[in-house]
């Protein structure tokens, strides 16, 4: 009991005191981060209950990723509003990264069709995506309207539109891509993943843990390039240039 509520007290003190600090810097963000920690704190507890259930029902594994990929096509759909075609861009985009990359690793073995596992790599890769749905886009709508003067020039000169959004496009791209990158990069060094460090509590050796970490690096780095490239490939074909912000 004791635990429970250190546990409890830590992590309130931790996220009121972030959400505080951006207050009082007038960020803009209000109690977002607290809004954040509830909602993941309810979500963590739903989930914890439906695996218990995976070891006897392994068909609810498949129902859970569906939700995954659903959610987190909610979640790029909302981000990218203000970009033309932006919504359409970032669902197949996350779609198709995560689904291609999920289906490489499962269906060449390199990780077993275990409810527990799919769930963990699916979860993962998802989540990788959707991250990069939401920055490729936000990058791409920053730099069109920063641009905008170029690419109507482009325009009136008879470019097509992904001809003349070309340069924020691929800029987009590899600003997406340089957080994961650089988190790869630096891993066993400076951070040690949640792959590794679950898959070592879960009882793997430290070579195994290594081995399922790299396969998830692996995944992610692939999954996020091709939805980075979709993204972005989507939203350059529209016709029409995002607004200003008012």
């Amino acid at each position: 009991m004791l635990e429970w509520i250190r546990f409890a007290i830590v992590v309130s003190a931790m996220i009121i005191a972030a959400s505080v600090l951006l207050r009082s810097s007038s960020i803009g963000m209000g109690w977002l981060p607290l809004v954040a920690l509830l909602r993941a704190a309810v979500q963590l507890g739903a989930v914890s209950l439906l695996l218990g259930g995976v070891a006897t029902a392994p068909w609810t594994a498949v129902l859970f990723v569906v939700l995954m990929f659903s959610t987190a096509s909610l979640t790029t759909a909302r981000r990218a509003r203000e970009l033309p075609r932006g919504r359409l861009a970032t669902v197949a985009g996350t779609i198709v990264g995560a689904g291609t990359a999920i289906t490489v690793i499962l269906g060449t073995g390199l990780v077993g069709l275990i409810p527990q596992s799919v769930i963990a790599v699916a979860g993962i890769v998802i989540g990788g995506c959707m991250t990069v749905a939401t920055l490729s886009s936000r990058h791409y709508l920053a730099g069109v309207r920063a641009r905008r003067d170029e690419v109507e020039a482009w325009l009136s000169l008879g470019a097509h539109p992904w001809e003349a959004v070309d340069l924020p496009r691929r800029e987009a791209v590899r600003e997406a891509l340089i957080p994961n990158l650089d988190q790869t990069k630096s891993t066993g060094l400076v951070t040690l993943p949640g792959a590794f460090v679950g898959a070592l509590f879960g009882g793997a050796t430290a070579l195994e843990a290594a081995q399922f970490q790299l396969i998830v690096l692996a995944g992610l780095a692939f999954g996020g390039t091709i939805t980075a490239l979709l993204t972005t490939r989507i939203a350059s074909r529209s016709s029409v240039l995002p607004a200003d912000p008012a």
